[in-house]
């Protein structure tokens, strides 16, 4: 799951760090405790539309460009979490014997195992 707090206090954290200033720098200018803009850098407090705006002042940056920045690294993660969903399941480890054949019943793949024993032959349906 795709956090925007993550996402905004990693931008946060990168423009101000652009900038060489200090996590205290940047607290006491946009007059937020020290402790409260960590937790918003880390993505573990959610930051008001009036604080983001006063850490915007104290980094000066456009409230605009922060969230385009921000708009942009969520476009990647959407992108990296959509292919990491669509990516092949790998298959559970079976024991080698027998056979595997794949068919569909009703549009619906079905595996069909079938596992021959010494004395018989066992047919195993998996959906």
């Amino acid at each position: 799951m795709i956090l925007l707090r993550r996402l905004l206090g990693d931008v946060l954290r990168r423009q101000r760090q652009r900038q060489g200033r200090t996590l205290r720098e940047v607290s006491s200018s946009a007059r937020v405790s020290l402790g409260y803009l960590s937790e918003v850098e880390r993505g573990q407090k959610e930051a008001s539309s009036e604080l983001l705006s006063a850490i915007c002042d104290a980094l000066d940056v456009r409230m605009s460009e922060l969230m385009r920045e921000v708009s942009d690294e969520l476009s990647l993660a959407e992108l990296a979490e959509s292919a990491a969903a669509s990516e092949p399941v790998p298959a559970p480890v079976r024991p080698m014997l027998g056979s595997v054949s794949v068919t569909s019943v009703a549009g619906v793949p079905t595996e069909r195992v079938t596992i021959k024993a010494p004395a018989e032959a066992v047919d195993v349906v998996a959906a």
